[in-house]
């Protein structure tokens, strides 16, 4: 669910609103990059990199939050999560907003991004939901057409193939 919140007023104005969604595959025609990371330890107590080709290297040391038991000196993959969908989100609402013409309305635009995890109602195991609060921006097409064109959101709210390996 988004909801949007103006900056202009001292006590911040939140509406929600939902949009309509349809399940489906998203496959790739065309892969254009590839970000590689690796997990080693302990999972949430261990660490990950990345150093895709022509980028500066991400390491960074992983630690399950206080809120499931852990220390939390470290990050944890919600965090990266919720940065990843953030970023991705602003990206694409610069792009769709300078495709239309309006530029001008997402040029003071802030996206938070709220991860969460827990135990899912349906199977076993533990399941996340995502709240996106758009702030400094009135147009509730150009967050829609920026929703639907997001990576991330196109795969939680569509489903992506993911393969899986021994190797």
């Amino acid at each position: 669910m988004l909801s949007r919140t103006l900056t202009a007023t001292i006590r911040p104005v939140s509406r929600s609103f939902a949009f309509s969604q349809r399940r489906g595959i998203i496959t790739l025609k065309e892969i254009k990059y590839t970000a590689p990371a690796t997990a080693s330890g302990a999972g949430r107590n261990g660490n990950v990199t990345s150093s895709p080709e022509g980028t500066k290297a991400l390491e960074l040391d992983l630690t399950t939050p206080t809120a499931l038991g852990g220390t939390g000196a470290g990050h944890n993959p919600e965090q990266l999560f919720a940065s990843g969908y953030a970023s991705c989100f602003l990206g694409a609402l610069n792009l769709v907003a300078s495709n239309q013409g309006k530029k001008d309305l997402v040029k003071n635009a802030k996206i938070h991004t709220k991860v969460h995890i827990g135990e899912p109602n349906e199977k076993p195991g533990f399941g996340l939901a995502v709240d996106i609060e758009v702030e400094g921006v009135a147009d509730e097409e150009l967050v829609k057409a920026a929703h639907e064109f997001c990576p991330y959101s196109r795969a939680l709210t569509h489903g992506i193939v993911v393969n899986v390996k021994t190797i």
